[in-house]
């Protein structure tokens, strides 16, 4: 969590693109970003993070918590209905053995750092204790990793097309057909992605 305290939350002016998606446009060169959806937790003049939305990792809820000693192999077959269904997702190529869950406000801990109104994200093992035992927030979304971006690094990307911006919608965030994310959040914006070329302008 310290990134986002240290280098983005600080007394910066929020950016233009805080708490707003990123959608990867078909020209985007980054094989880690291709058809992505990116949720910009934190924007400013220091730059951005954010988590990609629609990466699935090969691991289970369940079977992490176990790699992470939280709980025993014999209790993923006893988890509550809401840990067996979280998923775990790639949230981008920077510290990827590091975890966070970004989730609705219902859950506080120390640790917990509000992103917007109705959001949180919180980095440490309680949550996962809480969600293990049926405790956690009503909605939640968990990441191996985030996404970062340099000062003035996203805008540029933008500015070269490499991204379109559009509202955060929170069924998108938390849904779990991640295979049709990316149409849905372009369709939020009454886009169908099919019809972009690499050559589109920005919208």
């Amino acid at each position: 969590m310290d990134i986002l305290h240290e280098s983005l939350l600080g007394d910066a002016e929020r950016g233009c693109f805080d708490g707003q998606f990123l959608l990867a446009m078909p020209g985007l060169s980054d094989s880690n970003f291709s058809r992505t959806v990116i949720y910009i937790c934190a924007h400013n003049s220091n730059g951005a993070v954010g988590f990609i939305l629609n990466r699935p990792q090969s691991i289970s809820f369940g079977e992490l918590m176990v790699q992470l000693e939280l709980i025993d192999d014999d209790d993923t077959a006893v988890l509550p209905q809401s840990a067996m269904e979280l998923s775990v997702q790639a949230g981008g190529p920077v510290e990827t053995g590091r975890g966070f869950v970004l989730h609705s406000d219902d859950y506080h801990s120390e640790a917990t750092l509000p992103i917007s109104e109705d959001l949180s994200l919180t980095a440490t093992v309680d949550i996962l204790r809480a969600i293990t035992k049926g405790k956690g927030p009503d909605k939640a979304t968990m990441m191996l990793g985030y996404s970062g971006w340099g000062a003035g690094q996203l805008e540029n990307e933008v500015s070269a097309n490499g991204w379109l911006t559009c509202p955060a919608v929170n069924d998108i965030i938390f849904g779990e057909d991640l295979d049709t994310k990316y149409e849905r959040a372009f369709a939020s914006i009454g886009i169908d992605p099919a019809m972009l070329s690499s050559e589109c302008g920005q919208a």
